[in-house]
């Protein structure tokens, strides 16, 4: 029996513990060292958006041909810099977690903003000083100071900087809003949509004018313009510091969760009562209220909010305290995050074959004859046409599809929902593995011959994993902040983008399981540096033949999930 049920019996629903939100440095949202100072509150949004602008173009302008760089210059194999690619994606995408913990614990968004910034630049510079570089073949075999050492230790300084950016600095651009103020309330959701626009403003500087320069001109040069725009960035961001609000880091609710997990071991043998009033809660004053039993999913977790004489001697007054006894909102939280977690899992499995789009796709295209209708096109540029992809997906969704299955509707509300938006996504994300599949085959099929196929046949793939990023990733952080609880809205934030950097490690690991399976002594494998004497066509069977099996699982969670808004 869950809270939902009860309110429709009319019972009493559980009252809320205290606030665990941000807190503001004393009545407003002012910087201590700044008092006194006007602030110019309307533009410090558009100086983080215009910081998104130069991030997004520092970070696509080292990500966005990087596999060509690992094999050309560092002389790299296709698989070998195919895998140490997704893995330092992956590790783009996990540090946010790390830098939101310490944005929400220790240094709060602009501190945290401001040192990532500091080692994001020194990574940058790395990068571009080894382009100048000669590589460890040249040094006789050192690579103490080789190309290849100081090109790792700066990407994975750019990861470690970029995660601790990426993770604070929209909810440290959303703090600028007055949400009392119907006008900036307004401003506010405009913001995010602008945002967006910013995340995708970097991969179309990068792959249209940064990947011809690195390609045709000089590496360094083009890793240097990226290097540029970190540095304009962070002296814009820090110039701008008398405009900002700033908030005061108020705790992570990951103790809150391990306090729930750690008291329901601790009353393993006991069982849970069929009198609420068993159940612990949090009033004004901190004593046993009557509770409704939590006998739904996760049941067992409900022994943490059992009272027992020893648990109420040592409540203090501060709510979520203890380690012994647990308020059923927290126990709440964490059935939340269990039941997310079947969907977040198959998000893992979809963002693996998203991963290839940085890796054999630009392979792939590499291979093939770099031009359409006579104008030379980079292998790596191919993504900012999936960027502008993107952008027209999103305009055919709101425009055409939204609009035509709200009319087929016969109460005029037919718009897929969030998970019914994921489910297309997977199923788009499948049909793109496909596509390449067969791509692939007419690419080797020329190749037999003698001849080379246009980069454009490549087109309809990066067509249809736009498609699946629109559907997928966009729903996806708008269900999972909209699931999650009240005081966990940007870990869950967090968790979405964190599919990402596992993705990119399970492709990472795909790529050597392929290895060791299909490379013998007298085969050279699916994925080989001759590509024309491997079978990536089998690899990208494959991986929709994963893609399938994901959507069809996926399917069954989705069905069976049950929304917050029925639940409470």
């Amino acid at each position: 029996m869950d809270a939902g049920d009860a309110m429709e019996r009319g019972e009493r629903a559980p009252l809320l513990p205290e606030s665990h939100g941000p807190k503001v440095e004393g009545n407003s949202l002012d910087v201590p060292l700044l008092k006194g100072k006007k602030r110019a509150g309307s533009k410090a949004p558009a100086v983080v958006l215009g910081f998104e602008c130069l991030e997004s173009t520092a970070f696509s302008g080292i990500s966005t041909n990087l596999v060509v760089y690992l094999e050309t210059v560092l002389h790299g194999s296709n698989l070998a810099s195919a895998s140490k690619v997704t893995t330092w994606f992956g590790t783009s995408y996990l540090t946010p977690i790390f830098g939101a913990i310490i944005a929400d614990t220790f240094l709060g968004n602009y501190n945290t903003i401001i040192v990532s910034l500091a080692v994001y630049l020194l990574g940058m510079m790395f990068v571009t000083f080894s382009a100048f570089l000669p590589t460890a073949a040249a040094l006789g075999g050192s690579s103490v100071l080789g190309a290849q050492t100081v090109a790792f230790v700066g990407l994975y300084l750019v990861a470690v900087g970029s995660g601790g950016v990426r993770s604070s600095l929209l909810p440290f651009g959303a703090e600028q809003f007055d949400d009392g103020n119907a006008t900036d309330r307004e401003r506010k959701g405009s913001f995010f949509s602008w945002f967006y626009l910013c995340v995708d403003f970097g991969p179309i500087v990068s792959g249209l004018l940064i990947v011809w320069i690195q390609d045709n001109v000089s590496w360094g040069l083009g890793f240097g313009i990226a290097t540029a725009c970190i540095a304009l960035a962070f002296g814009a961001f820090v110039l701008a510091t008398p405009m900002y609000k700033r908030r005061v880091p108020t705790g992570t609710p990951l103790k809150r969760l391990s306090q729930v997990v750690v008291a329901a071991c601790r009353k393993v043998a006991l069982k849970v009562p069929a009198d609420p009033g068993m159940l612990y809660e949090v009033s004004d004053k901190v004593d046993p209220q009557p509770k409704i039993a939590h006998t739904g999913e996760f049941s067992f977790l409900d022994k943490a909010a059992i009272v027992t004489a020893s648990d109420f001697e040592e409540v203090t007054a501060e709510a979520g305290s203890s380690w012994k006894l647990c308020t059923v909102t927290q126990v709440e939280e964490l059935k939340i995050l269990l039941r997310l977690l079947p969907i977040w899992a198959t998000s893992v499995i979809m963002s693996s074959a998203y991963a290839q789009m940085n890796t054999t796709f630009i392979q792939q295209g590499s291979v093939m004859n770099m031009s359409i209708l006579s104008v030379p096109v980079p292998a790596a540029s191919m993504g900012s046409f999936e960027v502008l992809c993107v952008l027209t997906w999103v305009l055919l969704y709101s425009k055409v599809i939204a609009p035509a299955l709200s009319g087929l509707s016969s109460d005029g509300d037919g718009e897929p929902s969030q998970l019914q938006r994921m489910g297309a996504g997977r199923l788009l994300m499948a049909l793109a593995m496909a596509a390449s599949a067969l791509v692939e085959m007419r690419r080797l099929g020329s190749a037999a011959r003698g001849e080379e196929i246009t980069i454009a046949w490549q087109l309809p793939q990066y067509f249809l994993l736009a498609g699946a990023e629109v559907f997928c990733y966009i729903a996806q952080l708008e269900f999972f902040y909209a699931e999650a609880p009240d005081a966990m809205k940007s870990t869950c934030t967090s968790l979405a983008l964190l599919t990402i950097a596992l993705g990119s490690y399970l492709s990472s690991l795909i790529y050597a399981v392929v290895a060791a399976f299909t490379a013998t002594a007298d085969s050279p494998g699916w994925i080989c540096d001759d590509l024309n004497r491997g079978h990536l066509d089998y690899f990208f069977w494959a991986m929709a033949a994963m893609c399938t099996l994901n959507f069809v699982v996926y399917s069954g969670f989705a069905k069976n999930y049950k929304l917050k808004t029925v639940l409470s």
